[in-house]
């Protein structure tokens, strides 16, 4: 498959594919991204697809529609109770790069440096078997990659589940029971969902090759980390400071996965060195 697909010019598939899934999505009768949404999901899925290939591409089509999908569910009796998305759910540009603007930033990462362009280094190749003892640039930003989509669906689906099934439902920081909905709030089912679904999104990319068996891990721990470290932020800062939105909040979470892995992943070839 990537042979035939990487042969024609990737711009040319880039803009045509994403292009043609844009009207897609503009007809569809359940909208997934508002008309600006699909705008800047539309240059980021070229920029992902230029820099990573279609391995990437699959990685970041994956979060969105199962995070769309997770966004759904409950729908009717979370707009009831006042706790559901904005606009149904259907993403905004400030939706977009708040869940993927870490990722973009690591796919660019690997781009530039594959380009030669700042620095000189060797072709980047798919990881394989031996990839757990790898510590250049690029293979640690595409574990980067994919643990911050990991964190994202992690955090979605914690949330979405939490809102719609969570029996009980308690404020992390004391663990009080709280109304789901809160800011900071933890559930058991929430939880285990969340932790489903980084497990899943960490098994597409090393099923396509950007990560390892081990990174899968590395993926899945840091999202735990990082889920659970947005909630004590909700809990605790975002109430106080006006511009720490949802937005900010996920770009922080993203970010925090992604630094997770990574650290986990030289904690891990230290030990074994």
């Amino acid at each position: 498959m990537s042979s035939s697909i990487d042969s024609v010019n990737p711009w040319l598939v880039a803009v045509v594919l994403n292009t043609i899934l844009l009207g897609l999505a503009w007809i569809a009768p359940k909208k997934l991204l508002t008309p600006a949404g699909l705008f800047h999901a539309w240059f980021l899925a070229i920029l992902i697809w230029i820099t990573l290939g279609w391995q990437g591409y699959a990685v970041v089509m994956f979060y969105f529609l199962v995070g769309s999908g997770v966004t759904r569910i409950g729908m009717a009796q979370k707009e009831a109770e006042g706790i559901a998305e904005k606009r149904s759910g259907a993403r905004g540009p400030e939706n977009v790069w708040g869940s993927a603007l870490t990722g973009a930033l690591c796919a660019l990462g690997v781009g530039i440096i594959n380009s030669g362009f700042f620095v000189s280094t060797t072709q980047w190749v798919m990881p394989n078997t031996s990839a757990i003892l790898s510590t250049s640039p690029q293979s640690l930003l595409l574990l980067a990659y994919v643990a911050s989509f990991s964190t994202k669906l992690a955090d979605t689906t914690a949330s979405e589940v939490g809102k719609a099934y969570g029996k009980s439902t308690f404020l992390i920081t004391t663990l009080q029971p709280v109304p789901r909905g809160t800011e900071g709030a933890v559930s058991l089912e929430g939880t285990l969902a969340g932790i489903v679904a980084s497990v899943a999104i960490a098994f597409v990319g090393w099923g396509v090759g950007l990560i390892d068996l081990l990174g899968v891990a590395w993926c899945v721990l840091a999202a735990f980390i990082a889920t659970n470290l947005e909630s004590v932020i909700g809990a605790t800062l975002q109430s106080k400071y006006t511009w720490l939105t949802n937005e900010v909040v996920n770009i922080f979470n993203t970010l925090i996965g992604a630094i997770a892995s990574v650290l986990l992943a030289w904690t891990w070839i230290t030990f074994i060195n």
